[in-house]
């Protein structure tokens, strides 16, 4: 472990020099390059050096035991050896965690699809409150939202609604959210007070860049019709909306949220995009899938992850046996404890694996 984290310490040391670098400065392209590999190494190279640190501390510590001490200066010595050992633990315990294969798209931003499942009207409008939930706990992150595209119902909720999550480190946070989402509770249309079941599915997309999905045009049938708000009714009369469909794989996006024929085109494309990248990933990563499912879940859209129960005010997480009673805060963003938990419990699941 040592060498490899040496080796790591060496490149930073190596890119850190790159960075201040004349001709690389003056090539913008290769400077983002180094940059960006750069910054993926600074957490491990500064908890190495902090645990070098403490590896030295030790030694002298140790070196002084066996010295001939007074009690006193002897007992304190034992005491600073013991509280070292605790954090040389630590520190390598968090080291393992950190040299875990990275997944290549932790950096990324996100595109997130919510559609109304089971539950008629209340599915779709806990689409909607699933999606208030999500650009909630985005503000909190410091990181920008952006609606891509909607299909709304004449009372006010989402038949699906696709979405941009763009900040670092979205992704990673994101991920486990893939699946189904299932709510209990009184529709405010239920007159008999009965407590309805329904279900609403979200789906996280690392964003592609065109580098990642290279898209041939001709593979492509772009139809432009005229877009539609809540209840049908038109937002505007020009024919601005898009349907994309590719043909190759009969994936199709529609996106009418713009004035703009040409920028609901360009969110179109991202949207595809990420379809094409998911796809693509999915299929090669499968037999991998199938071999090793993890605790918290495959990330599979059709797998219930967690529900809403509004009668007892909880929320639970089915893959990690979590349950919250703050649904309310939850529902307003409040993810934190949620989304570490099924972080903390996926790099124990690895660290097991990678044993």
């Amino acid at each position: 472990m040592l060498e490899k984290l040496m080796e790591i310490e060496r490149h930073y040391d190596e890119l850190t020099q790159l960075l201040s670098d004349p001709e690389v400065i003056a090539n913008q392209e290769d400077w983002q390059k180094y940059a960006k590999a750069q910054a993926g190494m600074t957490e491990i190279v500064a908890v190495f050096r902090d645990y070098q640190g403490v590896l030295k501390s030790l030694e002298d510590t140790e070196s002084l035991l066996s010295e001939k001490l007074d009690p006193e200066l002897k007992e304190m010595a034992e005491l600073e050896k013991n509280e070292l050992i605790s954090k040389r633990e630590a520190f390598e315990a968090r080291i393992k965690v950190l040299l875990l294969p990275k997944n290549p798209n932790d950096d990324k931003n996100v595109i997130m699809e919510i559609r109304a499942g089971a539950g008629g009207e209340e599915a779709a409008l806990f689409a909607g409150d699933l999606y208030r939930m999500y650009t909630k706990y985005a503000e909190r992150q410091g990181w920008r939202t952006e609606l891509m595209s909607a299909s709304y119902t004449d009372i006010g909720g989402f038949k699906e609604i696709v979405f941009l999550v763009e900040g670092h480190g979205a992704y990673s946070k994101l991920k486990f959210e893939s699946g189904v989402h299932r709510v209990q509770r009184i529709p405010a249309t239920e007159s008999g007070g009965r407590i309805h079941t329904s279900t609403t599915t979200v789906a996280v997309l690392p964003e592609a860049e065109e580098v990642d999905v290279e898209i041939n045009p001709n593979d492509l049938r772009i139809d432009i019709f005229c877009s539609s708000g809540p209840g049908g009714q038109s937002v505007n009369t020009t024919q601005s909306a898009v349907r994309i469909t590719h043909l190759p794989t009969g994936t199709v996006v529609s996106c009418q949220d713009e004035k703009s024929q040409l920028k609901n085109k360009e969110k179109g494309l991202r949207v595809l995009r990420a379809r094409l990248l998911e796809k693509a990933q999915s299929e090669a990563h499968g037999v991998m899938a199938s071999a090793r499912k993890s605790q918290v879940g495959t990330g599979d859209r059709s797998e219930r992850i967690r529900t809403y129960n509004f009668p007892q005010g909880r929320v639970t997480d089915h893959r990690v046996g979590l349950t919250l009673h703050r649904i309310d805060s939850i529902l307003m963003g409040d993810l934190d404890e949620i989304i570490e938990t099924l972080i903390t419990t996926d790099q124990a699941d690895r660290l097991k694996t990678e044993a």
